[in-house]
């Protein structure tokens, strides 16, 4: 069992977790010399390389000196906790890669507690030391104090340190530049233990799934105990205490950047089990005379809600292949299988769920990848979940920090504050303010858009989950009103043109929109009914191309997320496969009037 090591890479969101994986890759050969393999070869689905995230946990293996190496590259956003916090089992330490410049991050506090607390033995990785303005001595300091905030171990705290840069694929134990990563390979031989070779019978918590066409589901974990092999008899232990009998089918171990097909996997090594089709992540595999299951892994509460319901807006069915409320329901209870921080709830409503997440990002990543699949659903705003807690209403807290310069810090106080927002921690990093602030996650709704326009698109924010404390009363939303359409049809230039004082536009001239889309920001604070879709009468005095209007601001172009944000109470986000368009529950004007004094009285 010496020549194993399972290691997981932990990080904040773009501090070089993917980049160092790809170098690893390449400097243990798993590529022939002539074969290409281009950039970020562990995110491979296409948002993870639109975002230049890393949303889902992956393994590969690499041999290095003899022994094989397992590395799980983990999300670093902490919107996908879920994802980390089940993966990390399967390691037996960590790898902690943290920016030279940035220092620790929430998102890196986030993992690394998570890592801690499973007692696995880490090794600090200081990247980026090329870049300018960095201050690697300090980083480290703020590492260590990161690990005593966190009640590391003794054993943890006496961490080996490598520096180096993923892009220019060196590390060293200083700052002294060397020609490749070997040495933080030797690191991980080195600091790394061996998994723990436990006699016994079988076990084996399956803590991620994978799909194939040929082999059906196949189930992803570490084997703790004892040992499987191909052909055997061997115990399903359900959540419910239930043990199902099944017989392994296939089995393999992870391998470069691939599977191999194996006959024996013992104590210590990742493994795939192809043969049974009932399994959730969280289930043990055991042995059928001695069944010893393994306590399932505890998952962080979501903190946000959202309704999905089916598309009921006179486009419905134009865009998406699964379009009625089975579809739905079935797209997302198959979603809940693998995203461990996920919760669906029906509603009174059999077209509308209630579906549960860690943030927005977590939400939208889910909502971007069903609209892909051919999905078409009505989004309702974004809510967070209250809790009652000793008789007092709660809501939850998030730490958020934000790096700016200097002339935008007040600017960025002023809206935090604005939004019940308290002011921690202000010093300065280098050409930078460094702020931290804790805020109830209500007034995060929103506030990315916002601070970006105040700060010219300088500001870098981050948030993580703290605890839920007392409810701290309204936060004002947004300030403006809308443009909401009054008929049915192509917008015209003509129409447009006319209303520019009147606000600015979601849509361009000739885009096909309906009574009750909202099609615009208003500049006062109520909303506006417009009629966009008037064309010009023309005589036979006039000549038809006369009047263009050249004048036309172009259209606002909204991302999801940003729509998630935008939208009030009242509104909805339209999602299909090509468009997405915000709008009004209550598309007829009468019935939103007829409410309003419904509520008045």
């Amino acid at each position: 069992m010496q020549n194993i090591r399972n290691i997981a890479i932990i990080a904040h969101v773009d501090h070089g977790k993917t980049t160092l994986v790809d170098k690893i890759i390449h400097a243990t050969s798993v590529f022939r010399d002539n074969q290409e393999s281009g950039d970020l070869i562990m995110d491979n689905n296409d948002l993870e390389r639109e975002r230049g995230i890393t949303i889902l946990s992956k393994n590969i293996s690499v041999m290095y000196h003899g022994t094989k190496i397992n590395v799980i590259d983990t999300p670093g956003h902490a919107d996908f906790g879920g994802e980390v916090e089940r993966v990390l089992k399967m390691a037996d330490g960590v790898l902690l890669l943290v920016d030279a410049f940035e220092g620790p991050m929430p998102q890196t506090r986030f993992v690394l507690q998570k890592a801690l607390e499973l007692g696995l033995r880490p090794v600090v990785v200081i990247n980026k030391v090329d870049k300018p303005n960095c201050r690697p001595d300090e980083v480290h300091d703020k590492v260590f104090d990161l690990f005593y905030n966190l009640d590391a171990t003794e054993a943890q705290l006496d961490f080996p340190t490598f520096y180096g840069s993923s892009k220019q694929g060196w590390f060293n134990t200083s700052l002294e530049q060397t020609e490749d990563i070997f040495p933080l390979l030797d690191g991980i031989l080195e600091h790394v233990p061996a998994p723990e070779a436990k006699e016994g019978p079988l076990r084996m918590q399956i803590v991620s799934l994978d799909f194939s066409s040929f082999l059906g589901r196949i189930a992803i974990g570490k084997v703790i105990q004892g040992s499987v092999s191909e052909s055997e008899w061997i115990g399903l232990a359900q959540e419910d205490g239930k043990i199902v009998k099944g017989k392994v089918k296939e089995l393999y171990v992870f391998e470069g950047l691939g599977k191999k097909k194996v006959t024996e996997v013992k104590a210590g090594d990742i493994c795939a089990i192809v043969g049974f089709d009932k399994f959730q992540i969280g289930d043990s595999f055991v042995d059928l005379e001695n069944p010893q299951p393994l306590p399932r892994t505890a998952i962080d509460e979501p903190t946000l809600n959202m309704t999905f319901s089916i598309n009921n807006s006179p486009f419905f069915g134009k865009d998406g292949k699964f379009v009625t409320s089975n579809h739905l329901k079935e797209r997302l209870m198959r979603e809940l299988e693998k995203n461990l921080a996920l919760r669906v709830e029906p509603t009174e409503d059999a077209n509308t769920f209630l579906v549960f997440g860690r943030g927005i990002l977590h939400l939208s990543v889910l909502i971007e990848t069903m609209r892909r699949e051919g999905y078409e659903m009505t989004i309702g705003q974004p809510q967070v979940i209250l809790k009652e807690i000793d008789g007092v209403k709660c809501e939850p807290y998030e730490s958020m920090v934000v790096d700016v310069p200097e002339e935008f810090a007040s600017k960025v106080i002023d809206l935090a504050t604005q939004r019940k927002g308290d002011l921690h921690i202000m010093e300065t990093k280098g050409e930078m303010q460094h702020l931290e602030f804790e805020i109830p996650s209500r007034g995060l709704i929103g506030l990315r858009s916002q601070m970006l326009t105040a700060t010219a698109g300088e500001a870098i924010m981050a948030h993580r989950f703290v605890d839920y404390k007392p409810f701290k009363g309204a936060i004002p939303g947004r300030s403006v009103g809308v443009l909401i359409s009054k008929s049915q049809g192509p917008a015209t230039e003509y129409s447009i043109a006319k209303l520019q004082d009147r606000g600015k536009f979601f849509v361009d001239p000739g885009e096909e929109i309906y009574a009750g889309m909202v099609i615009g920001e208003q500049n006062k604070p109520n909303d506006m009914v417009v009629n966009i879709v008037e064309a010009k009468q023309l005589n036979n005095i006039r000549a038809a191309g006369k009047d263009k209007d050249g004048n036309i601001a172009p259209k606002i172009l909204f991302s999801l997320e940003e729509c998630m944000e935008y939208i009030q109470g009242d509104e909805a986000i339209e999602v299909t496969p090509n468009f997405i368009r915000m709008r009004k529950k209550v598309l007829s004007e009468e019935e939103r009037k007829r409410i309003e004094r419904g509520a008045k009285a």
